[in-house]
């Protein structure tokens, strides 16, 4: 939970089945929720970063006794894998929650118990007939299917007529339209997710079906143990538990509602539609925001793990690196709209930003400074005179508003955008003035004094800014240029001035930032 002293900002994920392990899109996600959380805190901001896996699915259930485990077990040894990959990617969580742990069982009674109570009718008993996906676990209208097959997974549908218990969606129809469009117009981002959920709204609303019957994998309700709450339902509920809901209301009060919950753009419904309705009813505030990205695609196509065609985002790390991965995924995929990842703009992003980009200039740097000065960055008295016209002609104030702006609309990409415009205003700034040549001539030592001081000066700004996106390598930055304390404990807000490089210290020439990649064969291989 949030601690500190700064401005209060809960983040989330959507949580993730537990039938299979993370692939490269799940990845995404998280990794794009780790930027904007990492960057809230170089902001000040007091952040409290929820992720966790969702164990009630009944195709976990079916995973489990097909490897002839108990589905509780098995949901242990998968929570995990899922932690072991989310380390690996230097997700920074702050609580990883699970829907099988006690607190949020007692989470989900408690919620679903106010609705039932609230003297409403907001939940009634009645019988569910129509489409249902198993993969999804989802029940479908005839209009929502994609040629009689799920729009998602492109497989048939059962048809199923059970008896349920049912949330009175239909009513909060208007409610809903006004919150998105007068309340909270920023409430659904980006822009085409709130055009397509209004559409939806305004087509009219159907009352849910919030049970399966007969079913024990699952919650029970707590006003009908036949039934159990429906695993969408449970899982919806985990965002208020990570809150403190049911458990530590004082806690609870102090974050809650969510600042922004990050999820994909096929549970834009569950998120949008359904789940404020829900807290509505229960007298709970709804999210702030819910931030739908795209998918990442793999050479064009849809990554399904139904079909096989995903890629293990560990294996990937260990093939590029891991800031390299998480570089790419987020300058290459905008975080607002679908892209696409082939090993081919892999290599030739990461070297050419990464390798030629930033690694080179860092490496550049500490070599001349170690070489031209014992590894001291000295500051002359004519030091400021070199340093603003490297500001003006690099328009860094411009570049640095570009990125907040960007980081602030949840768009790393943006932000990176305009990072790498320092990058290159740097390199081009190293290649006009050159330090190698006028450092033969003694006399001008101060002059090659303020050229390096610009240059580790820029390279310390460039660290906390990528520090987000890439913290490995931000860090050694940091280390390299022998400034003290952490970049993590670095501000946005008042450490990307200029002039803050310290006089203490020393400058050491390490390995290089980012190795070129070479993970694909000679063009002429046979």
């Amino acid at each position: 939970m949030p601690t500190g002293s700064g401005k209060k900002f809960f983040i989330t994920t959507a949580i993730d089945y537990a039938n299979s392990t993370p692939h490269l899109g799940t990845a995404y996600e998280k990794i794009g929720a780790d930027v904007i959380a990492r960057y809230r805190r170089l902001r000040g901001d007091d952040v409290y970063f929820l992720m966790g896996n969702d164990e009630h699915s009944l195709n976990v259930e079916k995973r489990a006794r097909e490897l002839g485990k108990d589905p509780q077990a098995y949901c242990d040894e998968m929570a995990e894998r899922f932690e072991a990959t989310w380390r690996r990617l230097e997700i920074s969580y702050d609580r990883f929650i699970r829907t099988t742990d006690e607190v949020h069982k007692n989470a989900v009674r408690k919620f679903l118990q106010a609705i039932y109570d609230n003297g409403k009718g907001d939940i009634y008993k009645g019988h569910y007939e129509g489409w249902y996906c198993v993969s999804c676990e989802a029940f479908y209208q005839e209009k929502d299917l994609a040629g009689g097959n799920c729009p998602t997974h492109g497989t048939k549908p059962e048809w199923i007529r059970e008896q349920n218990w049912f949330f009175k969606l239909s009513k909060f129809q208007d409610q809903l339209i006004e919150y998105i469009t007068k309340k909270n117009p920023g409430f659904i981002q980006p822009e085409m997710r709130r055009n397509e959920i209004l559409n939806v709204i305004r087509g009219g609303l159907q009352d849910v079906s919030i049970s399966r019957a007969g079913v024990k994998w699952g919650i029970p309700l707590p006003f009908d143990d036949w039934s159990v709450a429906y695993v969408w339902v449970d899982a919806l509920i985990n965002y208020i538990t990570g809150a403190g809901y049911g458990t530590d209301e004082e806690r609870f009060r102090k974050t809650w509602p969510a600042d922004v919950h990050v999820i994909g753009k096929d549970i834009t419904r569950f998120h949008c539609i359904i789940w404020p309705a829900l807290l509505w009813s229960a007298g709970l505030e709804p999210p702030l925001k819910v931030h739908a990205h795209g998918f990442v695609n793999l050479q064009g196509a849809k990554m399904s793990k139904t079909l096989g065609t995903v890629l293990d985002p560990v294996e990937v790390a260990e093939k590029v690196g891991v800031d390299a991965l998480r570089y790419f995924l987020m300058a290459e995929v905008p975080f607002d709209r679908d892209g696409d990842f082939t090993w081919e703009r892999v290599q030739d992003r990461c070297n050419a930003d990464l390798a030629n980009g930033i690694g080179n200039l860092l490496a550049r740097t500490t070599a001349m400074i170690v070489r031209y000065q014992v590894g001291i960055v000295r500051k002359t008295p004519t030091v400021r005179e070199a340093s603003e016209s490297f500001i003006n002609n690099s328009h860094m104030g411009d570049a640095l508003e570009g990125y907040r702006r960007g980081m602030d609309e949840m768009l790393p990409s943006r932000a990176l955008e305009q990072a790498w415009r320092i990058v290159a205003a740097l390199d081009s700034f190293i290649a006009a003035r050159k330090p190698f040549q006028i450092a033969k001539d003694p006399a001008r030592a101060d002059e090659v004094a303020d050229i390096l001081y610009v240059c580790a000066e820029t390279l310390r700004i460039l660290a906390i800014l990528i520090q987000p996106v890439m913290p490995g390598a931000a860090a050694s930055i940091w280390s390299q240029l022998g400034l003290p304390g952490s970049v993590d404990a670095q501000r946005i807000d008042s450490d990307l001035d200029f002039f803050k490089f310290p006089e203490q210290g020393r400058v050491t020439k390490g390995d290089p930032l980012f190795p070129r990649l070479e993970i694909l064969p000679p063009v002429d291989a046979k």
